[in-house]
């Protein structure tokens, strides 16, 4: 309960390609369910969250902590990192553009609030958000966040990112999901 939660290669997108805020959400939503945290419908919670609320989860310049509550579409507690080729901007005054979508979905509340606290301190290092945004690896991820090798142990976890730059594609793929 006081370490960030895993970070499966399957759940790290280097470089994709979006046309606005909602489709790098969905991109991280996505990253979860592949890497088996969430169930597909846990990206439009995320949406509905930022709609409803507003950009707050645009913690740090360039950074946004996408999430939501805990909810039936949330398999286990996990972590997604999607980097994008081109900032977007999600309507936040003083941290847009966003370079990096981290994704989280835990399974309780006493979880959520402590894991975005963890996240948010993970983040205190300004330059942090810039070394993830040039990553070339999951690997290069998760030493940047002070985590070790992925725990999910599948073979060859998606070399480079599930897809590489192409992931997250354009707005249109979000009618997909």
């Amino acid at each position: 309960m006081t370490t960030i939660p895993p970070l499966p290669d399957t759940a790290v997108v280097l470089g994709a390609r979006v046309g606005d805020w909602r489709a790098a959400v969905r991109a991280a939503g996505r990253a979860l369910t592949r890497s088996g945290s969430t169930r597909s419908e846990y990206a439009d919670r995320m949406i509905a969250v930022i709609e409803e609320f507003g950009a707050y989860v645009v913690i740090a310049p360039g950074l946004a902590l996408a999430h939501a509550r805990p909810g039936a579409d949330v398999r286990s507690e996990g972590l997604a990192v999607v980097t994008l080729a081109e900032p977007v901007a999600f309507g936040h005054p003083h941290n847009d553009p966003v370079r990096v979508v981290v994704g989280l979905a835990v399974s309780n509340a006493e979880e959520h609030v402590a894991s975005i606290a963890r996240l948010a301190n993970t983040f205190n290092d300004r330059r942090i958000v810039g070394r993830i945004a040039r990553a070339t690896s999951a690997d290069e991820v998760r030493g940047l966040l002070g985590m070790g090798a992925p725990t999910d142990g599948g073979p060859n976890d998606g070399a480079p990112a599930d897809g590489g730059p192409t992931e997250g594609g354009s707005t249109d793929d979000a009618a997909g999901s």
